[in-house]
């Protein structure tokens, strides 16, 4: 379902491209086919050489998505945080410290005019941010996965709630109604579970409805404000039954809109 409910207009995200790549291109991330980053031997001084973090960011591929490793937590791509971009596969390689990996969770910026969804073929309409919870960054396998339902496992560690991945994926499964045993960390696509594809397109799409509310500019760099980020996340995990229903149309476009009207209150 790639239809976007709401129509955000913001003509700036057509100059994100620009600054990005311009930004890459500063701090090496340029010219690798989208496998370069900024990390490299002897990041932090330590002399250790890095560690590659491969995997792939989706609801369907998503190609020249920005993806780094948040190591502030902030959602947003800072000075010294190892990036890169997607190929045309989706897929991405990070050259990071090894003392990173399972500290930091990875972001990716999914960019308005810039990111393609292999889905539709098409660039995407509105901006939205995905990430995996830093507990599941692994350097031994061959894709750390980045997609809207590891956002939400993401946002359901960061509650504090839930001791371990396998909890918080437990209780995300059951909210999905999805069957036990279901590994919701999976590759969808890879392994064909058009359920799960189609509730991580929904997700994206209640995502980037709200891109006005939870991204901004602060000159050439994009921002995110954290606290209505993660309410709209909440907001989606409690309406999962309706984000997961078949024929949801009517529904998908109420939710939006209460989402909308919720975010817009809490500026």
């Amino acid at each position: 379902m790639k239809t976007s409910y709401l129509q955000n207009n913001w003509s700036s995200w057509r100059l994100i491209a620009i600054c990005l790549f311009s930004a890459a291109i500063i701090t090496g991330c340029g010219s690798g086919g989208g496998f370069d980053s900024t990390a490299g031997v002897g990041t932090g001084g330590t002399g250790t050489l890095a560690k590659t973090v491969s995997g792939t960011v989706a609801d369907g591929y998503l190609v020249n998505a920005t993806v780094f490793l948040d190591r502030n937590g902030n959602y947003q791509l800072d000075a010294g945080e190892p990036s890169t971009t997607t190929d045309l596969n989706g897929t991405y390689k990070l050259n990071v410290d090894p003392a990173d990996i399972g500290k930091h969770p990875i972001v990716a910026l999914i960019i308005k005019d810039v990111t393609i969804d292999k889905d539709t073929n098409q660039k995407v309409l509105n901006s939205y941010v995905l990430s995996m919870p830093k507990e599941n960054v692994s350097g031994s396998v061959s894709d750390n996965f980045i997609s809207p339902i590891s956002s939400q496992l993401r946002e359901l560690m960061e509650t504090g709630r839930y001791t371990t991945v396998l909890q918080a994926a437990d209780a995300l499964r059951t909210q999905m109604g999805l069957p036990a045993g279901t590994d919701i960390t999976a590759n969808y696509i890879v392994s064909n579970h058009t359920v799960m594809h189609y509730d991580a397109q929904n997700m994206a799409t209640l995502m980037g409805n709200q891109m006005g509310h939870v991204m901004g500019m602060d000159g050439s760099s994009i921002i995110v404000d954290v606290n209505l980020y993660r309410t709209m996340m909440g907001t989606i995990y409690t309406n999962m039954s309706t984000v997961c229903a078949p024929d949801n149309h009517t529904e998908m476009t109420d939710l939006s809109d209460t989402m909308t009207t919720t975010l817009s209150h809490m500026h």
